[in-house]
Order: structure tokens, then sequence, then C-alpha cells
């Protein structure tokens, strides 16, 4: 996969459950369990922007473009 969602790292950042999350952004829990476990395909700028907004960040903190064949934890050491 070459975009990694880091949804989880912002989310114990900002110590927010799943759920209040997805209470904030207006969306179901199992559609931001998917985007949290990437296993996304895609994801509409309108909730991206709701994302951010409700967990005060901006989308690179999300969203994280890894070379193929490079794990995302590789990439942070």
């Amino acid at each position: 996969m070459s975009i990694v969602v880091n949804l989880d790292v912002m989310m114990a950042k900002r110590k927010m459950s799943l759920g209040e999350l997805a209470q904030k952004v207006d969306i179901t829990m199992a559609n931001l369990s998917v985007l949290k476990n990437n296993k996304a395909r895609a994801v509409r700028f309108s909730t991206l922007e709701a994302i951010c907004k409700a967990l005060d960040c901006q989308p690179g903190d999300i969203l994280e473009f890894v070379e193929d064949g490079e794990d995302a934890d590789e990439k942070k050491e």
C-alpha cells in the first residue's frame, strides 16, 4: 500500500475514542474503522476535513505516503 492512514496515532494523541470521533464527524463507526485500519480505498475530502477539524490536525498528520515495499514502521525509524 502506498498511502498509510495514521488515524489511530492522532486519535491516541488527542485521547479520543473511535466512537467519539465517529459522533463528531457524523460517520458510522464501521466506516471510520475501515479508514483507521487501512482498508479504505478512498476518502471524501469532506470526511477528511471533518476528521481534521475534530482532531485539530492537518491531512498530512493522518495520511502518509510510503514507498512500495517499505513498511510504515521502517520509515519512522
